[in-house]
């Protein structure tokens, strides 16, 4: 069974997942990695949530092979919590918010529910677990989960060889 996405599918998500929340700051730019669509048995080798939410204040980047599940949220902008002399939303008003872009590794899997704040990479073979709040960047191949999200362990080669036999 594959759950993939074909092409058409791709783009229909992605017009209900992308968000741009401060467009008076910036318009960020989604960009899905080529080998994205260098399947030969699939269009695409993606699967986005069509629950999902992609903010685009700042650039993202997404690998092949990444899922992104349902209510799985990338915020590339933060607001200013500095000082006291100015209420917060004066504050905004004034200089805006802070952001910074988001790179997506390959064979990524954001389960549902998992937000992304204030990492600006997910190397390839990261795994963040359900309601996960990633604050750090993590390393290859490690499973995070938890709020905040901490690493629980490390995929390995050997997982699927041990089940299958």
């Amino acid at each position: 069974m594959k759950i993939t996405m074909d092409k058409q599918r791709v783009f229909e998500v992605l017009k209900q997942v992308l968000h741009y929340p401060h467009p008076e700051v910036r318009k960020g730019i989604l960009t899905l990695q080529k080998e994205v669509f260098e399947e030969s048995e699939r269009e695409t080798n993606i699967y986005i949530s069509s629950g999902a939410r992609i903010d685009l204040t700042g650039d993202v980047i997404i690998g092949s092979w990444t899922m992104i599940g349902e209510g799985t949220r990338i915020l590339t902008h933060d607001h200013y919590h500095e000082g006291r002399d100015k209420p917060l939303l004066k504050l905004q008003e004034e200089i805006g918010v802070k952001w910074s872009n988001k790179k997506i590794g390959r064979d990524v899997w954001l389960h549902n529910c998992t937000i992304l704040v204030q990492v600006t990479e997910i190397p390839d073979g990261v795994v963040v677990g359900n309601g996960a709040v990633l604050t750090k960047n993590p390393g290859p191949y490690e499973i995070w989960a938890g709020n905040p999200a901490r690493k629980i362990a490390e995929r390995t080669s050997d997982v699927i060889s041990d089940r299958a036999s």
